[in-house]
């Protein structure tokens, strides 16, 4: 059942591709309840550089997942990103998480043939509204209480996805069906997808090592990416420093090769190595940023990452391999441990 919603809370019905302008500070302002929030959704900070300014929109958020209690996929209304538009965690005490933007539809204008769509009733929004850029910085971060007294705990789009969207079942298939009519994914995409996951639940059938081995063997004959939810085996996994820098040209390791970091947990000192990191292995990226320093989404508080994690440009989660979250455009930028890389001209010598 949907939530009630604000009357600011606009549908555009906006497609991937399209042209929109971000509107006015003034006219975002006003659409923003006493918490800054438009039906539940925080409007930040960073997301004021973008008033004023065309982009295209990336995918529709009809759907989005929820990393605070994997509880899997939610389900959002009126919602879009926007292509690579991001948090740079200016307002949050420099996060690094480069979270794609949640924008609501009452917050853009369409953009037809290089014009902004003219206002019309079903568009427009009153610029008279109480709450200011000041308030906007002061909620983003509060006091913590009980355990987190003494701390700050940051507000964001990130901490607050589960109160701003409602639960989608992953069996509702209504969500597969908007995902193809609106342009988030293709046929192909949703059936591959769903092959996988029956796959995956044959597997537990019986005939494990004949059904993988085939499996495995018919995918590196069309070139696709191995079945991607194996785990290691080791009891205390190896570390491995390269100090990469901003910029660099890597080669991830190859599958097999990643797989011997891993413990059966599938994680290397704690760090996770997702499914959806597969399709990756063996390809070359440029380093985007050494991560040292997100906000928890699960607490608000500001946490230090342990050990060395590398981000790299184009590297998300594009959510094809994920059981209840199948096609979440959230594109999450993925983390990566220095020994799961090595240098691209290094790779070229080996």
């Amino acid at each position: 059942m949907r939530k009630s919603v604000s009357a600011h809370d606009i549908a555009l019905n906006l497609r991937p591709g399209e042209v929109v302008e971000v509107r006015s500070e003034a006219e975002i302002l006003a659409t923003l309840d006493a918490n800054g929030r438009l039906d539940t959704q925080p409007f930040m900070p960073e997301m004021l550089a973008f008033c004023g300014k065309q982009f295209r929109v990336y995918k529709r958020s009809d759907k989005t997942c929820d990393t605070i209690s994997n509880s899997g996929g939610r389900r959002m209304w009126n919602t879009v990103h926007l292509d690579d538009v991001r948090c740079d965690g200016a307002a949050h005490d420099g996060c690094q998480a480069r979270c794609l933007i949640y924008w609501k539809e009452a917050w853009l204008k369409r953009v037809e043939l290089g014009r902004v769509q003219p206002e019309n009733k079903a568009t427009s929004t009153s610029v008279e509204g109480p709450f200011t850029r000041e308030d906007l910085e002061r909620a983003t971060r509060s006091t913590g209480q009980g355990e987190y007294a003494g701390k700050v705990i940051y507000t964001c789009q990130a901490t607050e996805v589960v109160r701003a969207s409602a639960p989608l079942p992953w069996w509702d298939v209504r969500q597969y069906y908007r995902d193809i009519c609106w342009g988030n994914g293709s046929i192909s995409d949703v059936v591959r997808a769903m092959f996988l996951w029956a796959f995956k639940k044959a597997l537990k059938l019986g005939g494990y090592r004949i059904l993988l081995a085939t499996y495995n063997r018919i995918q590196k004959m069309r070139g696709g990416v191995p079945y991607p939810f194996l785990g290691g085996t080791l009891a205390k996994t190896p570390t491995e420093e390269l100090n990469l820098q901003t910029g660099e040209l890597v080669q991830i390791k190859s599958y097999e090769e990643i797989l011997a970091t891993l413990d059966p947990r599938h994680k290397n000192r704690g760090l996770y190595f997702d499914s959806e990191m597969v399709p990756y292995c063996g390809g070359k990226y440029r380093v985007l940023e050494r991560v040292e320093k997100i906000v928890n989404e699960k607490t608000g508080e500001m946490s230090k990452l342990p050990g060395v994690c590398i981000m790299m440009e184009g590297v998300i989660c594009r959510s094809w391999y994920s059981d209840r979250r199948i096609a979440c455009p959230r594109a999450i930028y993925s983390y990566w441990r220095e020994i799961w890389l090595k240098r691209a001209d290094e790779a070229t010598r080996s």
